[in-house]
């Protein structure tokens, strides 16, 4: 792709207490593992203070053809500072518009945990998600399969997580 520096993966993880999550610090912590395959770009870490540099993310974005949304799934959708990355970040003549073509031909898929058993939604989980395919495909790119951990996190076993974490960069090097 025209204009890229780097050909690895970006995860965009957006998890408010990344300190206290079994699922989503794990995941992260196989993550570090391939630095030089995955970049982990934490948004509640780079902006506590929920002024997000758009340019800097830009930029950061501009350097990879597949980008990967981490969070766990709050009320059948995502945590707010990551709805308010989409809404600065993917801005008109830089992801659509005449102009907004900076995300065109980037594949881009989700990772998402969530405290429930896939069963228990009311609606399907594609059907929840529909939004960000939504968005992805608005803006030209490719939306993936999404990744997933389903499951009361309180009685999931250590193992069930960590294998999950195998699994979850698997899926990231099977792009």
């Amino acid at each position: 792709m025209k204009g890229m520096i780097e050909m690895k993966t970006l995860v965009i993880l957006a998890h408010p207490d990344i300190e206290n999550s079994r699922i989503n610090k794990k995941w992260k912590e196989e993550l570090e593992k391939y630095p030089d395959e995955i970049k982990v770009h934490e948004l509640y870490k780079e902006y506590p203070d929920w002024n997000i540099n758009v340019e800097k993310e830009h930029k950061l974005i501009e350097g990879y053809d597949n980008i990967i949304i981490q969070f766990p799934m709050y009320w059948c959708s995502c945590p707010p500072l990551l709805k308010k990355w989409f809404d600065d970040v993917w801005t008109f003549n830089w992801a659509y518009g005449p102009e907004g073509d900076k995300l065109k031909n980037r594949k881009i898929g989700l990772a998402i945990s969530a405290g429930s058993l896939e069963e228990s939604y009311t609606l399907p989980v594609n059907e929840i998600l529909s939004p960000f395919k939504a968005s992805t495909i608005h803006v030209g790119a490719e939306f993936l399969p999404y990744f997933s951990l389903f499951g009361t996190v309180h009685d999931m076993s250590d193992e069930k997580v960590a294998q999950s974490s195998v699994e979850y960069v698997e899926y990231i090097k099977n792009i």
